[in-house]
Formats: C-alpha cells, structure tokens, sequence
C-alpha cells in the first residue's frame, strides 16, 4: 500500500512540475504573440472591411507563428493599450499575412457560394485574414441533401450545431436535435453581447444581435428535463431492439419471429414487460408449439435474449419503452410567428447507455420516413434532424443494422427531411452513409497517432482539389474554425472553404434548470405525454390465458378425482355389500345349522319321549295286578309321577313338547 502511495505521490508531483512547465511555455508564448501583435500594428497598413486580400505573393507566417497570432481584426481595431491575447487555440492560423489563396481562387469561392434563394449564413472565407465580403452559405433547399459536422473535443462543433439550427428555424424549419450535454437548450434564451463577441462578430460580417429560439423540450421516458418521449416495443421493431441489446444474427432472428408471433396472435408488445412474457410463453409447455411450423425457438435462445432485456431494463430502457407513444409528428410544428420549433431531446448519462440513445433516435428516424408522404425536392425542408454523437449508432452495428441507415438516409429526402450527422471525425460514419452527405463542415482534426494520421490523409481525399494543403490545415484550425464545401442550389459541390463560423444568436450557456421546468410544465404537450399508462398487452393477455388454462387444468383435474373418487366409494360400497352378504350366508348357514341341531335334537326328544312314553305304558301294564294299596301309596308319595303316567299326563307331556319344537320348525 505504502509503495502504490509513494507512486501516486510521485506521478502527482511530476503532473504537477508538467503543469508549470506549460504555464511557462504559455506565458512565453503569450509574451511573444503581443510582441508580434505590436510589430504588425506598427508596420502593417490599415486595412479597411472592403479591402482586398494580400497579394498571393506574400509570404504566409509559418504554422508556429500561425498558432501564437491574436485574433486578427484590421489594424486599426487594435487597442492602444496592450491586452492580454486569446488562447493560442482560438487564435486563427494565418493572421496578419497573406492567405493560401489567391485573387481568382478567392474570386471561385465567392461566386461558388453566391445563393439566390434563402440561406444558411455560416461565416466568412479566411484567407490569412477573415474575409467578411466572401460569405460561406449553404441554400437552404439543399439541406435535404444530408450533412456532416465532424471535429476533435473542443473545435467548437456544439456552437456550428447551434448555429445551423437557429438559422434553420428562423426559416420556418422545423428542428430536432439531442442535447448531449446540456448546453443546447441555451437557443431558447437570448445571447449576451460582449466585447470580445462584437470584434469577432464584427470582423466576419455578422451584425450580431441576441435572439431566442423557440425551443420545446423532451426527455426520454422522463429521464431527464422534458416531455417524455415513449415508444412501444412494437413500433421499436426487432432490427433495431436487437442492435440495441447485441443480439448475433441468429438471435436477431429468433427475435424477429417473436415480433411475427405477437402480431399474428394478437398479442400487443408495448413494453418489455410484455416481450419477455411473450418468450417465456413460447418456450413453456403451454406454447411451445405455437412456433413449431416456424422453425420454433430454442429454451438457450430465448435465455440469451431475456437475459440481455433484463440488463437492458436495469439501465433505464424500461422508463421509455410503453404508452403513450410519442406522435412524430409533434417535432414537425412550427410557431404563430411562423418560425419553425426546436424540439431538444435531453440525454443525461448517454455515456452509460449510449446504444439507447442511438438506437432510439434512429427509431425517430425511421418513424417520421414511414409516417411522412413523398414530396420530393422544395424549396426548404419539412425537418432538419441532428443526429449528435453519431458514431454511438454505428458502433458494432450489424450489416442488416447498417443497410437500414443507408436506405433512411438515402430515400428520407424525398420525404423533406435532412439528417445532419455530428461526430469526431468521418471515419465514425460508413462510407455509404458519407457519400449520400451534400454538406461537409469540419473542424480541426488532430493528428498525434498513426490511427489519426490515416484517418486526417482518408478525410483530405474526400474533398474536391483546392489550393489548400488539407493536410496541413485542418490540424491548424482554430476553434470556431472549419473547412466547409456544401451543394449549391444547383447541386454541384462548391468550393473548399476555410471559414470563419459565426456565433450563435442564442445564449451559449445551459438554460438554467428553474427556467426549464417551468417551460416543461407550460408545455401544451405534457397533458398528453406527461402521464404513462399500462394498456391491456401481451403480458395481461397471455397472464389470463395462463390462468384461465390453470383454471381449466385444475376443473379437468378436480372432475379426474371426483370420478375418482365416485368409482372407489362404488368399488368400497360393492366391497361392503359383498361382505354383508357374506356375513349374512354365514349368519344363515350358522342359523340353519343351529335350526339342524335344534331339529336333532328334538327328534332325539321325541324318540326317547316316545320310548320312555312306551315303557311307561309297559311298565303299568305289568303292574296293573299289584295291590291298590301299593298303588296308592305310590301315588301319594309321587303325584308328578303319577300324573305321567297316567293317560292325561302322558297326553299333555306329548303335546307340551310338540308344541315347543313345532314352533322351532316353523322359523325355519
């Protein structure tokens, strides 16, 4: 831990002698300039704003001197007193000498830039010098035909974009552009003269005076300071859904044949809550069958797939996909005045999801080609669209991804609609989406790698011959400064330019945040957009569809186990009815055998009855000569005896025991 401190603790003091080294150099740097600046106004003529350029024989200050030059105005607007000089990266290259160009090149570039029509004032031809009578356009009829704004951090892109777009809209056109970092929506606020503005201003040309544009304000989703833009998953389409996510091509048509799937069933796909139902759906028992004849879906596919909505969604892209779904067609309005509005969409943190940003912007793209009649060419167009930061969009984009652009781009200006790609440098655009670009405004390029170089010697081949070294110029631009050729009004390129930009009407600071919020909740489009709403879609329908199968699944289940049941109580009832007939044969059998024995018995009875019955009679006879005496005193002394052995007792014995087993006969 002690070493990685001592380390920082080293780098940070090495930063830091750097740091005073490059103050040092400055300050020398700035010493020499005003030394400079005082020779010149001491021997140089004073120039007049209709002079002409120095004669093409004079000899141009070298790159070094070029860089440390002031802002060079005429000599006579050079203060008496001295004043700290601009940075060396405002300053521009060539000052207070001759230019690269001469008399009839300079000559070329005014006619070559000359409209008749309504025009884009962009600013003043440099030749050593700014040129305020050789004013750079681009007619305003040839926007259609697509532009680029390309240049290093910090040449001053943002400013052209801003530039180009109050112009734009002072013409009754229309604007869209993405406020990447925060500083566009100033346009709505009138600009703050300065001195220093003024005598720039002043030296191009430009009577500069502050204006505000009209300006509406979006956000994506309501992340962010807006009217929330929102679009359903259906209207995002799978091409650009699976750009978004990184799907390869065989996802990307897995994908593609869910969208299918959903439409023909029905099934609305509003937001990614519905899709992921949607593919939950098709690889589940219930529907998997559903894509059978189709090629069906894989379980790993669609895993893939959910697994990339699920991370999709945790960056925010869940907020701006669902109801209501913008109407494109609000970014095509103008104002009472008759000046066209500027819809600034605000992206915060697009460096967190910057193929979000992208995507979603070229799905306003493609929504306005396919909602927006054929008009061909017209005298201005219906929208100028800024795409800010375009090398976001072609990024790792897929060949599908990158066809679709170059059709957009190409057959959207027969819809009136110009595109106007912001980005670094041109190699971040596809050559077949450069070559359908009319205007080309680029700013300084740098060179410090062999990646830079190669691409600085690519840019300069694109441009028509000149008699500028490109090479040398465009890593010598100072900021506010570009390298402009544009259609003229009968499509042929015009001229190489070294311009001079003019500086944007509109404040060049942020709208401040209180004034934003109370412009966001005038806004007559918030009482339709402000508030989402969760239509009935595809995860509600296919929710019922699963429970009504549940509940279908369940009612077949029950009435399964009621039969079930029903036939067990039958099988259990007939178990029952067997044994009670079992138990009752037995009891039969038990009472027949016990009637048998009862029936024996008294069988037995009647015969030992019956043989006692004839002894008795044997015996009486036998006797019947003995004495009466003897017989009395037999009688006396055993009445019973004597009564069955008469006729009468021996008579009710018999019939006694008759009756008892008649009786027993009879239950059987």
């Amino acid at each position: 831990m002690s070493d990685a401190v001592e380390q920082a603790r080293a780098a940070a003091e090495a930063a830091k002698r750097a740091a005073d080294e490059a103050r040092r150099l400055a300050d020398e740097a700035v010493q020499r300039a005003e030394e400079l600046a005082a020779a010149l106004a001491a021997q140089a003529p004073v120039l007049t704003p209709d002079a002409e350029p120095a004669a093409a024989g004079s000899p141009a200050p070298s790159g070094q001197e070029a860089r440390l030059a002031p802002d060079a105005e005429p000599a006579s607007a050079v203060p008496s007193s001295p004043e700290p000089a601009p940075a060396a990266d405002t300053v521009p290259p060539g000052s207070g000498g001759a230019g690269p160009l001469g008399p009839d090149a300079v000559a070329a570039i005014r006619t070559g830039y000359a409209v008749e029509g309504p025009a884009l004032e962009v600013g003043a031809l440099v030749n050593g010098e700014a040129q305020p009578d050789v004013q750079v356009r681009i007619p305003l009829g040839m926007l259609n035909r697509h532009g680029l704004v390309a240049g290093a951090t910090g040449t001053g892109k943002t400013r052209t974009l801003q530039v180009l777009a109050e112009q734009i809209a002072a013409n009754g056109v229309p604007v869209f552009a993405a406020d990447i970092k925060g500083d566009l929506s100033g346009l709505a606020v009138a600009g703050q003269r300065n001195e220093k503005m003024l005598a720039r201003t002043e030296g191009i040309g430009q009577q500069w005076q502050g204006v505000a544009s009209q300006a509406e304000l979006f956000s994506l989703g309501g992340q962010g300071t807006g009217v929330p833009i929102r679009a359903t998953v259906s209207g995002f389409g799978p091409l650009l859904l699976s750009k978004v996510l990184g799907l390869n091509d065989t996802q990307e048509s897995s994908l593609g044949l869910v969208f299918h799937y959903a439409v023909q069933a029905g099934l609305p796909l509003v937001d990614l809550a519905d899709l992921r139902s949607v593919l939950t759906f098709l690889v589940g028992d219930e529907g998997k069958g559903e894509l059978a004849e189709l090629g069906g879906l894989s379980k790993q596919t669609a895993g893939v797939i959910l697994r990339e909505l699920i991370t999709f969604a945790d960056k925010g892209a869940d907020q701006f996909f669902g109801e209501p779904e913008i109407d494109t067609q609000v970014f095509l309005r103008t104002a009472a005045d008759g000046r066209g509005i500027v819809s600034l969409l605000e992206v915060p943190g697009v460096q967190d999801q910057p193929e979000v940003f992208s995507t979603f912007l070229m799905w306003l793209l493609a929504d306005l080609f396919n909602e927006l009649p054929e008009v061909g060419d017209q005298d201005k167009p219906k929208l100028v669209f800024f795409f800010d930061e375009a090398h976001l969009l072609f990024s790792g984009a897929s060949k599908d991804f990158t066809d679709q652009i170059v059709r957009t781009v190409r057959l959207i200006r027969s819809k009136g609609v110009g595109i106007f790609f912001v980005t670094q440098t041109p190699k971040d655009v596809p050559n077949d989406v450069l070559a359908q670009l009319g205007s080309r405004i680029q700013h300084q390029l740098r060179a410090h790698t062999p990646d830079d170089a190669k691409a600085l010697r690519a840019t300069v081949s694109t441009y028509p011959s000149s008699d500028y070294d490109l090479g040398e110029v465009l890593t010598s631009l100072a900021t506010g400064e570009a390298i402009v050729t544009v259609m003229n009004e009968k499509g042929a390129p015009t001229p190489v330019a070294w311009t001079r930009l003019r500086a944007p009407q509109g404040s060049m600071d942020p709208m401040p945040a209180a004034e934003m919020q109370s412009r966001v909740q005038a806004s007559p489009l918030l009482a339709t957009y402000g508030t989402r709403v969760d239509p009935d879609s595809a995860h509600e329908m296919l929710a019922r569809r699963m429970e009504a199968a549940a509940a279908e699944a369940a009612a077949v289940d029950a009435q399964k186990d009621a039969a079930l049941a029903a036939a067990e109580a039958e099988e259990e009832s007939a178990r029952a009815a067997a044994a009670a007939a079992r138990e009752a044969a037995a009891q039969a059998k038990q009472a027949e055998r016990e009637r048998a024995a009862a029936q024996k018995e008294y069988e037995r009875t009647q015969r030992e009855f019956e043989k006692a019955e004839r002894a008795a009679a044997s015996r009486r006879s036998g006797r019947s000569g003995r004495s009466t005496r003897t017989t009395a005193s037999r009688k006396a002394d055993d009445p019973l005896s004597d009564l069955l052995g008469s006729g009468l007792g021996g008579t009710i014995a018999k019939e006694v025991v008759h009756g008892i087993f008649s009786t027993l006969r009879r239950r059987r």
